[in-house]
């Protein structure tokens, strides 16, 4: 029930839509009668509707979770017992209909996935993640999925340990946790993309893991910010609504319980 509460309220309060809808509403309020709040309302959607689309704004917003962990300085040091693959990459309804992989934005989780299991041979690989869709959960699990995907790429099936039912982060770190009961002593890498780590670390740490590294991949941003956007308006409009539902997954996991701070810290 949280999942799809979850998608259906991010639906509204996703930024792109949210001020195309109070763009609408003033478009009524003019209508009806209310000429001057109308347009009130029409020039603040306009004004931020511009913002997020075009300037640094969006980037500024990812930043701060970008930023906030990253790859270890000295790979060659670790010997992890396992890595940890959290899903939300791969679309498992056309997946399902059209008997394909057909993979989404993060794609890379998959292919650093393979790279490090190539890297450590004796560490097991944990794909986390079942169907994504939002009223039924019908379509192939998105793990199964995944791990016929890591086969192709010369990972061996017999490292492979597939956890299929989760459908958010909070259930990837439950259900994972409970497949592979890891040891206190154990490392385990996990791998998302860089804006999702710093909620995905501590959901992962208040589940009880002790010795999850932080993976990060799928970096939306440089170094640089361009206050003049360099983007296309829906490249823009995107990384706005993706800053904008990780901040929002923040705040509600803290509130929830789900993590282990509201920011959590290397």
């Amino acid at each position: 029930m949280f999942y799809v509460l979850s998608k259906l309220g991010f639906m509204v309060l996703r930024p792109s839509n949210a001020l195309i809808l109070a763009l609408l509403l003033g478009a009524g309020l003019r209508l009806l009668g209310w000429r001057r709040r109308g347009a009130e309302l029409i020039g603040i959607a306009l004004t931020l509707l511009v913002i997020c689309a075009w300037t640094g704004a969006p980037t500024l917003l990812l930043r701060p979770l970008e930023q906030r962990f990253s790859v270890p300085a000295t790979p060659g040091a670790l010997a992890p017992a396992g890595i940890i693959v959290l899903g939300g990459v791969i679309d498992t309804g056309l997946s399902t209909e059209l008997n394909s992989a057909e993979l989404i934005d993060g794609a890379e989780r998959l292919i650093v996935a393979a790279e490090l299991a190539r890297r450590y041979p004796e560490a097991r690989v944990l794909l986390s993640g079942g169907s994504n869709g939002v009223f039924t959960n019908d379509d192939l699990a998105e793990s199964a999925i995944a791990r016929d995907l890591l086969i192709a790429f010369g990972v061996p099936a017999d490292r492979i340990v597939v956890e299929d039912r989760s459908r958010n982060t909070h259930e990837n770190a439950i259900s994972s946790f409970a497949v592979v009961e890891p040891k206190p002593q154990e490392q385990w890498l996990l791998v998302t993309s860089a804006f999702h780590m710093p909620r995905a670390i501590g959901t992962f740490r208040a589940a009880g893991w002790r010795g999850v590294v932080a993976w990060p991949v799928d970096y939306r941003n440089g170094a640089d910010v361009n206050w003049l956007g360099g983007r296309t308006a829906a490249e823009g409009l995107t990384m706005t609504d993706m800053a904008i539902r990780e901040w929002i997954g923040l705040v509600a996991y803290r509130f929830g319980g789900y993590t282990d701070a509201l920011l959590p810290s290397p």
